[in-house]
């Protein structure tokens, strides 16, 4: 049923005719001959009267001219992974005649300003990672058709969550770096409140915790070189028995973690190995070469776009998670023996 608050949706029409959204928009859009039968073309007639449903003529129009539009909501377009995200959907997109708006939520996590005077005028649904989740209720991006990326599959907004297996990716670090011999850990963490950065947390601390004798100290820093860097460095002169594994939530992170770890003299690997996760350009750029976790972003916008589709059609989206590859190079080494 409609919320009280909120315009009925062509989704809610939907429910109450017992069809899929796209025969909601066939009949309104009177393009069901053929394809929709005049019962249920009456039914939903019947339903979008009963519940107050106007379709909104600008979108109506959209559609007639055989545009359909999909936003995609990232944190920031400063990431060459968010742009493969971006990439990857807006091919599915193309495919199947839909467009791609790109909504970057200004600073990466927290609401931002409506991109448009009623977003969901010309919306038909909406793609949002987790980063960027608070801007979708500015957006009332809440309201539309809406898969998340990178989300807790239990406790998201939205119809379907689509995610990268980011646990795997930690454990494949943690025992790539076990059977190297570590045992003392320091995780430079992000410090952004998204669920896909608990993840590597929990998944570090549980992995590493398999083994007697480890132990893992945590700090975090915001995504910037700087920050990574100033962590690091305050870590390194901290007392107490120094790390020979550092473990980045991700690339850039690890970069800032080098240039601490440069200006204190250190060697990676020999003094200290470093991961990161992403495989961003950056991996390969810094030497020695990073050891990461390889991301599809390309693939993930494609999961993503196919699992709108499949809300927006009335199917079950894919539910597995997408599988991550370690990239091991020369970042990584067994500690020195004391």
């Amino acid at each position: 049923m409609a919320h009280s608050n909120t315009r009925p949706t062509s989704r809610d029409v939907a429910q109450a005719a017992g069809v899929s959204q796209a025969a909601v928009s066939l009949v309104l859009g009177d393009k069901w001959h053929g394809r929709v039968s005049a019962p249920t073309a009456q039914r939903v007639r019947d339903a979008a009267r009963d519940l107050g449903y106007r379709p909104n003529l600008a979108a109506r129009n959209l559609r007639l001219g055989h545009t359909r539009t999909v936003l995609v909501v990232v944190p920031a377009l400063t990431t060459e992974f968010f742009a493969g995200v971006y990439t990857g959907a807006a091919r599915i997109a193309a495919q199947h005649g839909f467009g791609v708006v790109l909504y970057p939520s200004p600073e990466g996590v927290g609401p931002a300003r409506d991109p448009f005077a009623s977003a969901q005028a010309a919306l038909d649904g909406v793609i949002a990672s987790s980063m960027a989740a608070d801007a979708l209720t500015t957006i009332r991006g809440d309201q539309l058709p809406l898969v998340m990326l990178d989300s807790d599959p239990q406790g998201s907004l939205g119809a379907a969550t689509v995610n990268l297996d980011i646990a795997d990716g930690v454990r494949q670090v943690a025992e790539h770096l076990l059977g190297l011999g570590h045992r003392r850990f320091l995780h430079l963490a992000a410090d952004v409140p998204s669920w896909t950065f608990e993840v590597r947390a929990h998944e570090l601390a549980t992995r590493v915790a398999t083994v007697p004798g480890t132990d893992v100290r945590t700090i975090h820093a915001p995504l910037t070189f700087e920050a990574a860097r100033a962590a690091t460095e305050a870590a390194l002169t901290a007392p107490g028995p120094h790390p020979t594994a550092l473990v980045c939530d991700d690339d850039k992170l690890a970069a800032g973690a080098y240039k601490a770890l440069r200006r204190r003299g250190l060697h990676v690997p020999t003094d200290i190995s470093v991961t990161g996760l992403d495989d961003l350009a950056l991996a390969t750029a810094i030497d020695p070469e990073l050891t990461t976790v390889r991301l599809d972003a390309e693939l993930f916008g494609e999961r993503g776009m196919q699992a709108l589709l499949a809300v927006l059609d009335g199917r079950q989206p894919d539910r597995s998670d997408i599988p991550v590859h370690l990239v091991v190079r020369g970042s990584t080494a067994p500690p020195r023996p004391h």
